[in-house]
């Protein structure tokens, strides 16, 4: 693909400009503080801002796109929404100093289809449950993986000369993996009936979760043969939390060119089981998710879900370093039962962003009050799940700094 020499120069100049912030102390004492942070060793909350709603950033200046190339386009708002946040979020994000280059992985998926239709005329749609008996649990497939090495190296190549003399490019393959099989099985199963036959129909609902995650082991498996994983980059989130550097990561014996789950952190999550009592919430989603939380060096347990009254049960889970703390959660409940064992990964509420005012001192005071629950714990804060800013990108500008000061002012 030959790119204009406009198109080229706005690239290069844009990775030039991350590669120096990539390269800075600042940066370098940073991803110190996560590693410290996710050793269980003393330092301030780190803060990390993630899924944000960038369509209502569309106005802002440096944002806009000046490429042409529709490839190039796509490079360039990557790089324009990261030097965007360094500029304007100023969370503790760690950018690397390495540009990554995708492999060219395809998955055929779980197979089961067909859970919606609209009817003709009418403007919602309808949906069908997919599980309603032990046989439908069958049509759950075991996808298959493959890897077109021919159109990763194209790529590898095309980024290579794209930004040679300014950022080395790494072939990366999979570092982390988004675990929630129960937000996969709702969507065929449908929740209210889910819930029901918990209750109803217990060896359906195991059945059903049983053969997903088997099925989710065998796309891991897959992985490792085909040598598909790879140690993170710098800026590699865990979960839904924040960064997952670590000095207890990959193992002592890993061989880079041979990455093993082992190396790497996992993470599980049943969002859906807020309201779900302890017992059930192992009998339906843990017993289950034990079997892939098994095979990585180090976890993260959570998401939306609460899980104050469940901390009893995370302990199983081996190797178990990080645990959700969602806006719902009893935090003085958390720091009782976590003290310093785990990282807790406090969500304050995004909804805060939502209503046509915004009083920046309510944040602060959130911040600090949910802080203080905390006090004697090692803690991330995590601002997540942003639906809206209500337009008004400088409402999160604003919350990045007041984060920022809170966790200064909680470790002092």
């Amino acid at each position: 693909m030959a790119l204009s020499p406009s198109d080229r120069g706005t690239l290069r100049s844009l990775a030039s400009r991350l590669a120096q912030i990539a390269a800075s102390d600042e940066q370098q004492q940073l991803a110190e503080q996560w590693r410290d942070l996710n050793g269980l060793r003393p330092t301030r909350p780190l803060v990390r801002i993630f899924q944000i709603p960038w369509n209502e950033f569309a106005q802002e200046d440096e944002l806009q796109l000046t490429c042409e190339d529709p490839w190039a386009r796509e490079v360039e708002n990557g790089l324009r929404m990261a030097l965007y946040q360094h500029d304007h979020m100023r969370d503790d994000f760690v950018f690397d100093p390495v540009m990554s280059c995708a492999l060219a992985v395809s998955d055929s998926g779980f197979g089961v289809g067909g859970v919606f239709d609209r009817p003709e005329g009418e403007g919602s749609v309808r949906f069908h449950g997919q599980i309603k008996d032990l046989d439908d649990v069958q049509r759950i497939q075991f996808p298959t993986i493959s890897h077109d090495k021919h159109a990763t190296e194209q790529r590898f190549q095309q980024l290579s000369e794209l930004f040679e003399g300014i950022m080395p490019v790494k072939m990366r393959g999979i570092s982390h993996y988004w675990f929630a099989p129960w937000d996969v099985l709702i969507q065929w199963y449908g929740i209210e009936t889910a819930m029901l036959d918990m209750v109803l129909r217990p060896d359906l609902v195991n059945a059903a979760m049983s053969r997903l995650v088997d099925a989710y082991l065998h796309r891991l498996d897959q992985w490792e043969q085909l040598n598909l994983l790879a140690l993170p980059d710098m800026g590699t989130g865990v979960g839904s939390g924040g960064l997952g550097l670590t000095d207890e990561l990959p193992q002592s014996d890993c061989d880079p060119a041979r990455v093993r789950p082992m190396d790497l952190w996992g993470c599980a999550t049943p969002q859906i089981f807020s309201e779900v009592s302890p017992a059930m919430h192992e009998e339906f989603a843990l017993q289950h998710e034990l079997r892939w939380l098994e095979r990585w060096g180090l976890n993260y347990y959570g998401c939306c879900e609460p899980l104050h009254t469940k901390i009893g049960l995370l302990k199983q889970v081996p190797r178990l370093r990080k645990i959700s703390c969602s806006p719902k959660a009893d935090k003085v409940s958390m720091a009782g039962q976590c003290g310093r064992d785990y990282v807790i990964s406090l969500k304050p509420n995004p909804a805060i962003f939502a209503g046509s005012y915004w009083d920046p001192e309510v944040a602060r005071r959130e911040i600090r009050e949910d802080l203080e629950k905390l006090r004697g714990c090692v803690v991330e804060i995590v601002l997540k799940d942003i639906s809206t800013v209500s337009f008004e990108p400088q409402r999160l500008h604003l919350w990045a700094q007041i984060a920022r000061e809170e966790a200064e002012r909680f470790v002092s």
